[in-house]
């Protein structure tokens, strides 16, 4: 996918909302479809407000504003538009929702383990068994 000024500005937005870098918003494919889903819900307007604001301190929104920057920080998250009327953007969202990056995990049935892969008990990494 081609990069445009606008998937640039929504990208570094977007990081700002997140957390996460640009290299893993643009490695989950879908900062193209996201700006296109956030356009539509939001509104031009609404978006390119938020968009003109991006590097700014995005505790100074307006309400209005705020309420958007969440609406979007939701899709990212859990790749799904979160009001008035809640919808997944499509299975790829759901399986490249940054919550399962964040919680360093695949989605729940998008990365099965193989045939006969619940026999066994699972494996405790010496990194995380320590911290539980």
């Amino acid at each position: 996918m081609q990069t445009t000024d606008e998937t640039a500005e929504f990208t570094l937005l977007s990081q700002e909302l997140t957390g996460f870098d640009a290299v893993a918003l643009r490695g989950t494919g879908l900062a193209g479809t996201y700006l296109a889903v956030a356009a539509e819900q939001l509104g031009r307007e609404r978006l390119d407000r938020l968009l003109a604001v991006g590097g700014d301190p995005l505790g100074e929104l307006d309400d209005d504003l705020r309420a958007a920057a969440r609406a979007l920080t939701h899709l990212w998250y859990t790749g799904s538009w979160p009001e008035p009327s809640p919808f997944v953007v499509s299975a790829r969202a759901y399986a490249e929702g940054l919550v399962w990056k964040a919680a360093g995990l695949a989605a729940p049935a998008t990365a099965p383990g193989g045939y006969g892969s619940w026999a066994a008990a699972p494996s405790s990494s010496p990194s995380r068994a320590g911290s539980l």
